[in-house]
C-alpha cells in the first residue's frame, strides 16, 4: 500500500520522550534543531506529520514502555493519523537491526548523540519511501547551544556534562550503547549554563552517568571542580546541583569545591548499588561499606547538614541472607537522607544476566520491602531533625494558599516535596520554617524572599568533626 505523502516544510512533529533526564535534554536539543529549521512541535497534535520517539533501553520494563510507544505510533500510522514516525534513542542503539524486528513499521531507526543531525533525518524520512536505519557507534554530536528548546518549568534546567560511561558495572547496559565517557568542553558547558539563565534557569543539575569523571578524557585530569568554580559565577544562576557521583572518584578537591561555592548545593546523589564486599565485587563496584561510611563522615565534616541519596539494587546475582543483613547495618549505620532500590533486573548483555545464584523473585520483592520499610524510618527521623529551622525552598506552585517547592534536599522529581502555608511566585527563592515532617516531605510557614543564594559553610581544611544527626 502506498505511503501517505508528509509537508516536507514546516512538518507538524510529535516529539515522545521515556526515560530519564538525560533523554529530556536530548530532547530539547531535539525540538531546538527541529523548530530551527521551520517545523512545528505539537504534542497534541492529532495528525502530525511526524512521530518522534526517544526510546529508553536501560532496563527490561523501559524497553517494554518504549516498544509499546513504537507500536501504537505504527498503528495510528497505519489509521492515516500519522504519516512518518521516527525511533530514536537508547532502544534503537542498544537494538541495532533487531529493533525493526521486535517494532517494525517505523519510518527510522536512529541511535543516540544524533541530536545535531535531526532536521536532516527528518528530511530524509519525509522524502524517502525507504526506511531509514543509522545504528553505528555512539559519537556525540553537541547540538548548537541557542537551539535548544526548554520544556520544563523555566527556573529549573538539566545541563549535561558528559556521555557515556567507562565503568564496567556488570549489571549496566549504559556503556554498550551510549559509548566510553565523552565530556562536553567546559566553555561549552559554562556558555549553555549562560544560555540556560538567559532563558529563565535559576537551578542548574548537572547530569552525567559520573559526574566525577568530567574532564579526564578533553584535559587529561579530572577538572569537576574547575567547572564547579566557572559555573558559579554565572549570573543568574542560584543553585547547582550534581547528578551522579561515583564514590571512589569522590575527591577531596571535589568535596573542597562544594563547601565553598556558595552556589554549589550540599547535595550529594552517588549510586552505591550494596555495601557488602562481596556482593560489590560480583557487581565489579569499588570499595566497601566501611568505606563508604567514612566518606559520609568527610562529607559531612565539610559540609554538616548535607543531603546524601543513594541507589542500592536488592536480590543481585548470589546475594545471601547474610549479604543482604549487611546492607540493613549499613543502611542503620549511615543514616541517609534519601534511599532509593530497584530488585535485580536481569539485563541481556550484561555479565550479570548469566551468573549463578539468580536470586528468586519473591526473595527479592521481601527483600526490597524490608530495605524501604527501615529507610522509610531513617528518613523521618532525619526530617523531623529540620522542625523549628530555617530553609530556602524553590517556590514551584500555588495549591489553595500554599506553595509547594523543592529544598536543597530535594532534586527535581525524585526526592521530596516542602509544603509551606502561604504564597509565593513560581520561580521564586523564599524563606520557611520548618513545621512538620513526613517520611518524605515537609511541611513548613513561609517567611521573607531573599535576594541571594550565599549560605555559610565550613572549607574542607577548616572543618570540625560531623555533627550527630
Amino acid at each position: 500500500m502506498p505511503r501517505p505523502q508528509a509537508n516536507t516544510n514546516g512538518a507538524t512533529i510529535r516529539l515522545v520522550t521515556l526515560g530519564c533526564s538525560k533523554n529530556d535534554v536530548d530532547s530539547e536539543e531535539i525540538a531546538g534543531v527541529l523548530v530551527g529549521e521551520g517545523h512545528r512541535l505539537d504534542g497534541r497534535s492529532p495528525n502530525p506529520d511526524v512521530v518522534v520517539i526517544n526510546t529508553c533501553g536501560f532496563l527490561q520494563e523501559a524497553k517494554k514502555e518504549s516498544v509499546a510507544a513504537i507500536r501504537e505510533a505504527v498503528r495510528e500510522k497505519r489509521a492515516g493519523r500519522v504519516k512518518r514516525v521516527i525511533v530514536a534513542g537508547c532502544l534503537s542503539q542498544r537494538m541495532g537491526s533487531e529493533i525493526a524486528k521486535l517494532a517494525p513499521g517505523a519510518d527510522a531507526y536512529v541511535g543516540v548523540g544524533q541530536m545535531a543531525r535531526f532536521g536532516d533525518i527528518v528530511r530524509r524520512t519525509l522524502e524517502s519511501r525507504e526506511a531509514l536505519t543509522e545504528v553505528s557507534p555512539p559519537q556525540h554530536l553537541w547540538a548548537d547551544i541557542p537551539t535548544r528548546a526548554r520544556t520544563g518549568k523555566p527556573w529549573s534546567a538539566y545541563l549535561k556534562l558528559s556521555e557515556g560511561c567507562d565503568h564496567k558495572c556488570s549489571f549496566c547496559t549504559i556503556p554498550s550503547f551510549r559509548g566510553p565517557h565523552a565530556s562536553k568542553p567546559l566553555e561549552r558547558v559554562v556558555a549553555e549554563a549562560r544560555h540556560l539563565a538567559r532563558t529563565g534557569a535559576k537551578e542548574l543539575n548537572l547530569i552525567a552517568q559520573d559526574v566525577t569523571q568530567y574532564g579526564f578524557d578533553l584535559y587529561r585530569k579530572f577538572t569537576l571542580p574547575q567547572l564547579l568554580l566557572e559555573l558559579n559565577e554565572v549570573e543568574g544562576i542560584e543553585w547547582i546541583r550534581l547528578l551522579y557521583f561515583y564514590p571512589s572518584r569522590l575527591t577531596s578537591e571535589v568535596i573542597e569545591a562544594m563547601a565553598e561555592l556558595p552556589k554549589v548545593l550540599p547535595y550529594i546523589d552517588m549510586p552505591l548499588q550494596h555495601a557488602h564486599p562481596d556482593t560489590l565485587r560480583r557487581m565489579k563496584r569499588p570499595w566497601d561499606g566501611e568505606r563508604y561510611l567514612r566518606l559520609f563522615e568527610k562529607l559531612r565534616s565539610a559540609m554538616p547538614r548535607s543531603a546524601i541519596r543513594t541507589t542500592f539494587i536488592v536480590g543481585f546475582p548470589g546475594e545471601t541472607e547474610e549479604e543482604f543483613g549487611y546492607l540493613l547495618e549499613f543502611v542503620e549505620s549511615a543514616r541517609l537522607d534519601r534511599v532509593g532500590a530497584f530488585r535485580f533486573s536481569r539485563e541481556p548483555g550484561t555479565p550479570s544476566h548469566g551468573m549463578p545464584g539468580q536470586v528468586p523473585e519473591e526473595v527479592k520483592r521481601e527483600r526490597f520491602g524490608r530495605l524501604m520499610e527501615l529507610q522509610q524510618g531513617i528518613s523521618l527521623d532525619i526530617n523531623r531533625s529540620w522542625v523549628g529551622e530555617r530553609l530556602e525552598v524553590l517556590a514551584e506552585e500555588t495549591r489553595d494558599g500554599w506553595t509547594v517547592g523543592r529544598s536543597f534536599r530535594d532534586a527535581p522529581e525524585i526526592d521530596g516535596l516542602v509544603y509551606a502555608e502561604g504564597v509565593a511566585d513560581p520561580g521564586a527563592l523564599v524563606q520557611a520554617e520548618i513545621t512538620g515532617a513526613a517520611e518524605y516531605d515537609l511541611y513548613a510557614r513561609l517567611g521573607a524572599h531573599r535576594s541571594s543564594s550565599r549560605r555559610e559553610l565550613t572549607p574542607l581544611r577548616q572543618s570540625s568533626p560531623a555533627q550527630p544527626r
